[in-house]
Parts: C-alpha cells; structure tokens; sequence
C-alpha cells in the first residue's frame, strides 16, 4: 500500500516559500519602476537642457551689434536753430561715408553705399542734436548702427562662399565692409539698444524696453486687483461662507475656472472691457483685467489652501483668551497662512507674464514703437513681442526672438525662486 502525501522526486512548497516568492517578483517591479521613473527625470532634464542650449545658442549674438564708427560734421550751415528736427541728418552720414569712399561715384552704387549704415542712424543724430545744441558747429566721431545685412555677415550668418545672386550683399559692398573692418571702423559692441528701445521695423534698432514697460504695468493692475480680492474671497469661503449648496457650487465653479482656455479669458474681455466699458485698447489696464480673472482662481485656491493648513489649535486658542473671529482671522490666522498665499500669488502672477492669447484677444498685439507711461497708454507685453518678432521675415529678428525668450523667462525663474524663497523661509511646519 502507497501511503498518501508529496509525490516522490518533488519539494513540498511552504507558504513562506510562496509569500519569499512574491516578494522578489515584487521588489523586481519596484525597482524597475523607479529606473523608469529615473529614465523620465533623466529625458525631462535632457529636453530642458537642450531647449536652453538651442535658445541660448541663438539669442546670445543679439547682445552685441554691429556698429560703424563715422567722422560726423555738426557744421552750423546744415541747422536751423529755431527748427533743429527739420536738419537733413541722413545728408550728415552719407558725406562720411562719402570721405571714407571717394571713389565711389556712381548713384547706384552710393546707394549701396549708404545702405551699410542703419537708416535709422539719422534718428539717432537729430536726438543728439535735440539733446545737447553744443554738437552744432563741431566735428565728432560718432559709433553708429550698421545695417542688420551687415551685421548678419559679421556674425557669421551669411556665408560669403555662396554666389552673389543668393545674397543681398553685392561683392562690392562686402569689399567696403572688409575696408572698414581694417580700418577699424566696424566692430560688434554691445547691443544697447536691445535694452533701451521699443519696437522697430529695422531689426538693428529693435528693443524690449516698450515691452516689459507694458509687461510691467499690466502685472501691476493684475497685482493690485487679484492679490486683494483674491484672499478675501479665500477667506470668506474659509472662515465665514456656511456649508450649503451655493458655496459648493462656487467652489465647484472656482476650481473650473482654473481650467478654462486663457483665450476665452481674452473674449470676455474683448466683449466686456471693450465692448461694454469702453476702455481704452491695446492697454496695461485692460490687459491686467483680463489677466487678473484669469488668474483669480489660482490665488483662491492656493490662499484656501494655505487657511486650511493652519491648525485649528490656533484658532480655539486665540477664541478661548477672549479674541472675537475677524480679530482670530486677521491676528493670527492670516499671518501663518500669509507664506502660502503669497506664494501661490507668485505663481499666478508668473503664469499670467507667460500669457499670449488673451492679450491678442484686446489688441495688445499692435506694432507699438513708443514705451508706455500710463495705464490707458497704447502697449504690448513681452510674450506677444516674441510673437510678433518670430513672425517677421528678417533672419535678424529670429536671434532678437530667442533673446527676447531668454529675459521672459529670467523674469519667470526669478519669480518662481522667489515663491520658493518665501515659502522655505516663513513657512512653518506643525
């Protein structure tokens, strides 16, 4: 008789066998998914990094700019003094230029001449003359813009091996350059006026500075608006509001709204601010109006959230000692949550600096040449400038893109280090 029990030539499997096997299958997956998740940290930095390599790799060169340094005579025939704006100052860069080339005589080939220069070179005379009148009757060497052609070729981005049919420089006019290189008249220097001018059609004489005047002021009204209102309507929903149906739906709606399209931000605008109000277009106040109810619901629900965070031992003490509620609230509530709300109004505020499509819904994509002074000004904003300069043909314009992308986002980094800033240091952990 056989007796019953483990088949012959097999092990018995314990249970702790099954519970060891389970277990290595288990830290099996573990592991690879924390390679995975390793991996993914891994391509994102990658990514990133090679986003900053490519923007970095071509806005670098638009900080320096090619500038020609011209012998100007100031000569006192040349000005009317009771109407100095009227002085021909385009006639005062063309007789340098013709004393550097005598020889060039020929109307069509002057012309290629003069075109080295900037044509704005004549604006930049007639502001000094209109700032400082001394320059009447004197003689002065003056560095003055070259024309963006010319600086694209110093820079290295037309080749002077391809024919001359496939450029629009003339072999003649590479020879002037050449000349004048040696001479040591034409340098690349500093690009001043990337940062102390507005908008231009001429790529060598386009600047930020129109642009972040207005992206300033636009982050100012949406500032001032949305901080306030925003943490008082955290604070009633929080502290005050009863727990019914109306306040789910806000709630409900509050958290929706954070999820909108910010273009449908920039048509209620266009129908309500402009439509309806009448306010000015294309201006720092309606920008930030519109900014400010898209940003509205950030600050709500991350002021909401920093409430909730405070102990509610904090509340029952400060009741127990006599504290009436708005003085709990204003006393000690708000100051232990004011880190959290502050930094999610940082983060709003960033995100709202970022933003393109509302703006183009009120007209804030206008060319505007003047830096605003005023609310109601005629402006654009740093995000719609890039926009604008990536759609123009000049191959000077795609470094000004990518320089113009580098200060957006140093704006944008420093205000996020400041929102870590300010939330490592006031905030405190129960």
């Amino acid at each position: 008789m056989k007796k019953h029990g483990a088949m012959p030539g097999k092990e018995k499997v314990t249970a702790m066998d099954v519970v060891q096997k389970g277990l290595a299958r288990r830290y099996r997956r573990e592991r690879w998914f924390r390679r995975m998740g390793l991996a993914a940290v891994l391509a994102s930095i990658g990514f990133l990094g090679l986003l900053f390599v490519s923007i970095i790799g071509n806005g670098w060169s638009a900080f320096t700019q090619a500038e020609v340094l011209l012998d100007i005579d100031f000569a006192a025939a040349q000005f009317d003094v009771d109407n100095l704006a009227r002085a021909n100052y385009g006639a005062l860069v063309k007789k340098s230029l013709q004393k550097l080339f005598p020889g060039v005589k020929d109307r069509r080939q002057k012309r290629k001449l003069y075109r080295l220069v900037s044509s704005g070179a004549a604006f930049i005379l007639q502001k000094m003359v209109m700032q400082d009148t001394s320059l009447i009757g004197t003689s002065r060497r003056i560095w003055l813009p070259a024309d963006d052609e010319v600086d694209m070729l110093l820079k290295g981005y037309i080749s002077r091996s391809v024919p001359e049919s496939q450029r629009r420089l003339t072999d003649r006019q590479i020879g002037w350059i050449d000349r004048l290189i040696a001479d040591g008249r034409l340098k690349k220097r500093f690009n001043t006026t990337f940062f102390t001018a507005g908008d231009s059609r001429e790529p060598e004489l386009a600047g930020i500075r129109g642009a972040v005047a207005g992206s300033l002021l636009t982050m100012l009204v949406t500032l001032l608006l949305s901080f306030p209102v925003g943490v008082a309507t955290a604070v009633y929903l929080e502290e005050f509001a009863p727990r019914n149906r109306w306040t789910d739906l806000i709630e409900v709606n509050i958290n929706n709204l954070a999820a909108v399209p910010s273009i449908v931000f920039g048509l209620l605008g266009l129908a309500f601010f402009l439509g309806v109000l009448g306010l000015p277009r294309s201006s720092p106040l309606v920008g930030g109006l519109v900014l400010t109810l898209m940003t509205l619901p950030t600050i709500i629900i991350a002021s909401r959230a920093s409430l909730k965070s405070v102990p509610p031992s904090i509340r029952e003490a400060a009741l127990g000692i006599g504290a009436s509620k708005m003085q709990v609230i204003v006393h000690h509530v708000l100051p232990l949550a004011m880190p959290g709300m502050m930094t999610g109004t940082i983060i709003g505020m960033a995100q709202a600096l970022g933003e393109t499509a509302p703006l183009l819904m009120i007209g804030m994509v206008a060319f505007i040449v003047d830096v605003p002074t005023g609310l109601t000004d005629p402006a654009t904003v740093l995000p719609v400038q890039i926009y604008l300069w990536a759609d123009a043909p000049e191959r000077a314009f795609v470094e000004r893109t990518a320089a113009a992308i580098m200060v957006l986002l140093a704006f944008l980094i420093c205000m996020n280090g400041l929102a870590v800033y300010l939330r490592r240091k006031f905030e405190r952990r129960w």
